[in-house]
């Protein structure tokens, strides 16, 4: 029966038609020549069929081999241009770009259900695509070409939609990652030849691309998109405080009229949309000594760096640039402070020769003080009274730590004459407001301000007022839609509290308030 099979499929590819068996009459090795191509939808109930999806890619491909193709195209020029004058290169560029007529088909969908505000997809995706990539390097007056046909990519990644945001397309960030190694085979011409022919090449190729593929993006490594803006930062909750001490430069360029520059720092982590942080200008000054203290806030200390970079402040006009360095934080372990001693570049590219020039050195030691994961902060026993509960609370008092705000939302809140809502936050004379948000009643903000503090909030308060505005000059242009005045103590001895408030002066109002606070 097997071969009877085996004889019908060369039959059917390509001396007649089709002859249709049913899977009845099949026997055991029939059966299991033909499982790699069932479907998941077929073989595992937890994978549902979405033939709808593929029939929608079907109609898309054209439109979407353009884009994609534009994308390849823009992004690999950049990478191209990196080897232009090197090896006696003199140009490289697609002589041709397209993955042909035939799309991706997906053979079936699960969706995993999380406690967490994400969403989470895992897609089995089968590609025997058509493409026919060819690149043109021009070494002299020899033109060298390199074309990539007839690939198949087997993969299934993991897909997850965070956070989830009420607004569109109600996801901020996208971060895909692959569950197992995935297949990977095509054709490779060198000058016309079909060098995967070589006895060996293939099966090395194969191994080569599996063990990249793997370190980058097999779980848990994960490639991160950004969808919305200012979201990427807020995926990751602070993990630690960042304890910068800028010591001094020496030998800094001379960037004034006289021999002179006037040199400070700017100082921030990647990723962060926040602000840098600056030291003081230190005038007419080549070897500068400043001794000041910065503190940032770490989400991610495996992946971010502390970028340093030193500038000539001038009263008219752009500050010019001295120098620059990177710390990764990877360098650091907790808890312990270490020196370092940085040669300034010009800019981080590797290969640029302005980076000979010498331009100074920095000193700088670091700290990474990693949050606590419980707040040991502890609740007091009894009524709080007694010699023990006191040194509890100075213990408490005596900690530096972070005071997280998120302001989730509101609801039944309405204005006199106009209903324009946005939340302004209030704390130790330090004013931070959320975005406005037009003619809503139930105004939904998830925004989250940060206050980096010395010492515990204990018996204080932090103010936060529902607020309305609108345009133009007229004399109900801002007013007050409620306020709540919030105690820090159970925050600081329980380490968040997450509750809905009545506003004062509101009819039915309420707003939404998560807070935390973090020691080190």
């Amino acid at each position: 029966m097997f071969w009877r099979f085996c004889w019908d499929f060369i039959h059917f590819c390509f001396l007649s038609d089709p002859i249709v068996w049913p899977l009845h009459e099949l026997d055991s090795k029939a059966l299991e020549a033909l499982l790699s191509e069932v479907p998941l939808w077929v073989k595992s109930p937890n994978y549902d069929r979405v033939d709808w999806l593929n029939k929608f890619i079907l109609d898309m491909w054209p439109c979407l081999d353009k884009a994609i193709c534009s994308t390849i195209r823009s992004m690999g020029k950049p990478i191209f241009d990196q080897y232009i004058g090197k090896f006696y290169i003199e140009s490289i560029a697609f002589d041709s770009l397209t993955l042909g007529s035939l799309p991706p088909t997906i053979h079936g969908v699960t969706i995993y259900e999380t406690h967490d505000k994400e969403l989470v997809i895992e897609p089995a995706i089968r590609w025997a695509g058509n493409p026919n990539i060819t690149i043109m390097i021009k070494f002299f007056l020899l033109q060298v070409t390199i074309q990539l046909l007839d690939l198949q990519i087997f993969m299934t990644p993991r897909v997850t939609l965070k956070p989830l945001v009420p607004t569109l397309p109600c996801f901020g960030n996208t971060t895909v990652s692959l569950m197992e190694k995935p297949h990977v085979d095509f054709g490779l011409k060198f000058l016309g030849a079909d060098i995967m022919a070589i006895p060996g090449l293939y099966q090395f190729v194969q191994e080569i691309i599996k063990e990249q593929v793997a370190s980058l993006y097999v779980w848990p490594k994960v490639l991160e998109i950004p969808i919305l803006d200012g979201l990427s930062g807020a995926l990751k909750k602070p993990v630690g405080i960042l304890h910068v001490k800028v010591l001094q430069a020496l030998d800094l360029l001379k960037m004034d009229l006289f021999g002179k520059s006037d040199p400070y720092v700017k100082l921030n982590l990647s990723g962060e949309k926040v602000h840098a942080k600056k030291t003081m200008v230190m005038m007419k000054n080549l070897n500068p000594q400043w001794n000041e203290k910065v503190n940032l806030i770490v989400k991610d200390p495996q992946s971010q760096v502390l970028e340093l970079r030193v500038y000539d402040w001038d009263k008219v006009g752009k500050h010019a640039k001295l120098g620059m360095q990177v710390v990764p934080l990877s360098l650091l372990a907790p808890n312990e402070t270490k020196a370092f001693t940085l040669d300034l570049l010009k800019n981080m590219k590797p290969n640029d020769p302005q980076n000979k020039i010498k331009r100074g050195k920095i000193m700088v030691e670091l700290t990474f003080d990693p949050f606590k994961e419980d707040n040991d902060s502890g609740c007091l026993d009894g009524d709080g009274k007694g010699s023990g509960s006191e040194r509890v609370l100075e213990n408490i008092a005596s900690k530096e730590g972070l005071l997280l705000v998120t302001v989730q939302g509101a609801e039944d809140v309405e204005g006199r004459h106009h209903t324009n809502p946005y939340a302004l936050v209030l704390f130790r004379g330090e004013k931070k407001k959320t975005k406005l948000i037009k003619k809503s009643r139930d105004p939904r903000w998830n925004e989250e301000f940060q206050f980096m503090l010395e010492e515990a909030p204990l018996d204080e308060k932090i103010h936060i007022e529902v607020m309305s505005k609108r345009k133009g000059f007229n004399l109900h242009f801002k007013e007050s839609l409620g306020h709540v005045d919030i105690n820090l103590t159970d925050v600081v001895n329980n380490g968040r509290i997450n509750e809905r408030y009545h506003l004062i002066n509101s009819n039915n109002g309420v707003i939404h308030i998560e807070i935390r606070w973090n020691v080190v």
